[in-house]
């Protein structure tokens, strides 16, 4: 059976019946003798009307409650906010500070990196860094390693830089004696099998392999912009093994370069979280009182008898590598060349290095297609300057790489092979327009921004220990967080200027990688850089459109 509805004449019978409808609909049926309890006011309608009914027996949140105490909030005390630094006696160093909470993160930070490679294959702090956590003299495997860990709710992670080597472990604090034996033989007391070089070796060439594969050049041109710039030496060697060192490199190798360098000198053992004069005997039970393994094994050192002390020397040049890059196919986006344009910044010590810092957030950048927001640098100048204004540009992003010694500023950015030219002059003019006074909310932005950031990122306990480490390593000492705040407060757009004609009285260094068959040669920009306007010889206005 069907029910067939005539649908304009019921249509019809609504309009012709609203207004009896609509009385219907706003007087309240009375309901167990309700009256008009809960109507609007000379009506009956209960449409965004709250009731007045008690739904719950507790007070509501509106009123205070009774017999309460004042509350009480916990405090700060000096001793929460002091960095202890013991110096045992072989000459390793000992840093911690106390965090509330049950876990605690721990590790060694290493003078030690690819910049010390001199003497060595490049590629050795690859290896070392694939071989971490691996079988020692205690522990005959990783297995064992990791159910240790796992005993105390621990994980692990090693991570290497130019010029410094972290070994690190957060674990339940319960786990401490535990966690720092297994750190101290993971440093001094390696086995070094071959067939876990072996796997090093095949893990690193299928990296190389992959990286090659990859859209993404960041890890390749951050290579190719050091070597350019520290041609040959220290800071230019690369922190990637290149494929044809990768045979070279054996467990002779590999312990004669830990021999020089995993020493009591240049190490820092760094916690936080923990009690510092427990975490003091138990490294002097682990790194110091039982023997590394080339000194039990009596290692004749192949190669020099000390650590490369040389200081990184900044020479500019170019690195270019004409190649075919790999696309986005499922983005639809075009293929690819990417440029890097570098000058002498400084060191994390010279008094150059806050106002490089604020000069970097002011920079910022990204990419066209990243989500955005005003946290996230869509006011910084190579937002506004150049990816709103130039469609072919598909990023364009400052760095700012400061090490012990030396540093180097640099822009990263990417376009179509048709827009290389076009793409280095609009970095060369930004490069340019740096040394401009910058504006005072402009300014205002990027100070605050940059105290964010190292706020938010200090409120992370691994951050916190790596800081330490770093600091401790370099200084002897920490330097506290509200230090760098009061010291960003204080930069004014003189500071700016001043550190941004500094890089332009520079050499320029150059890396590019892709269909780069029109990239001006490095003398141009050079030249473009001494130029009031940024322009380079022979260089054409810029369209918006083309």
């Amino acid at each position: 059976m069907s029910l067939r509805v005539n649908i304009s004449k019921l249509a019809r019978g609504v309009f012709l019946n609203r207004p009896r409808l609509w009385r219907n609909f706003t007087q309240r049926t009375p309901q167990d003798g309700g009256g008009n309890t809960g109507s609007a006011s000379g009506g009956g309608s209960t449409i965004n009307v709250p009731s007045q009914k008690v739904v719950t027996p507790l007070p509501p949140l509106s009123e205070p409650l009774d017999n309460l105490q004042d509350v009480q909030y916990a405090s700060v005390t000096q001793e929460q906010n002091t960095t202890h630094v013991t110096t045992l006696s072989n000459g390793l160093r000992v840093a911690s500070e106390s965090r509330f909470g049950q876990f605690c993160t721990i590790g060694v930070v290493i003078d030690s990196g690819a910049r010390y490679e001199v003497a060595y294959p490049n590629g050795v702090s690859h290896f070392l860094e694939k071989l971490a956590f691996q079988s020692t003299e205690n522990y005959p495997d990783k297995d064992n390693i990791l159910k240790e860990l796992e005993r105390h709710g621990g994980i692990c992670d090693c991570q290497s830089s130019r010029d410094t080597f972290i070994y690190a472990a957060s674990v339940d604090s319960r786990g401490l004696e535990s966690v720092t034996r297994i750190l101290a033989d993971v440093v001094l007391r390696p086995t070094l099998q071959l067939d876990e070089i072996d796997i090093a070796r095949q893990t690193i060439l299928f990296e190389l392999e992959s990286l090659k594969m990859r859209p993404e050049q960041d890890l390749i041109l951050t290579d190719m912009i050091h070597a350019a710039a520290y041609r040959d030496n220290t800071l230019g060697f690369p922190k990637l093994c290149p494929e044809s060192n990768a045979p070279l490199i054996d467990r002779s190798t590999l312990l004669s370069y830990l021999k020089l360098h995993h020493t009591p000198s240049r190490m820092v053992v760094a916690g936080v979280g923990v009690p510092h004069d427990e975490l003091v005997r138990h490294v002097e039970k682990y790194f110091v009182d039982t023997p590394t393994t080339w000194g039990s094994e009596n290692i004749k050192t192949k190669g020099p008898n000390a650590a490369d002390t040389s200081l990184a020397l900044y020479t500019g040049g170019s690195k270019i590598e004409e190649c075919e890059i790999p696309i986005y196919a499922a983005a639809g986006l075009p293929e690819l060349a990417h440029v890097v344009i570098g000058l002498e910044g400084c060191s994390h010590r010279d008094p150059d290095f806050i106002p490089a810092c604020v000069l970097n957030i002011m920079m910022g950048g990204g990419g066209s297609f990243s989500a955005g927001g005003p946290g996230k640098g869509m006011y910084t100048r190579l937002y506004t300057n150049v990816l709103n204004r130039f469609h072919w540009m598909y990023s364009a992003t400052a760095f700012n790489h400061a090490y012990n010694d030396s540093g180097i500023f640099c822009i990263h950015a990417s376009a179509p092979p048709s827009h290389v030219r076009g793409m280095v002059e609009v970095l060369t003019k930004e490069l340019v327009t740096m040394a401009t006074c910058p504006g005072e909310q402009e300014l205002r932005r990027a100070k605050t921004q940059l105290q964010s950031m190292l706020l938010m990122n200090l409120e992370a306990r691994p951050v916190v220990f790596e800081d330490i480490g770093r600091q401790v390593l370099s200084t002897g000492h920490r330097k506290r967080p509200e230090d760098f705040i009061r010291e960003i407060e204080q930069i004014r757009s003189e500071d700016i200027m001043r550190f941004a004609k500094k890089l332009l009285s520079s050499k320029v260094a150059l890396a590019a990688r892709g269909e780069i068959k029109g990239i001006p040669n490095i003398e141009d920009i050079q030249s473009g850089l001494g130029h009031g306007e940024g322009r380079l010889p022979n260089s054409r206005r810029l369209s918006l459109f083309r």
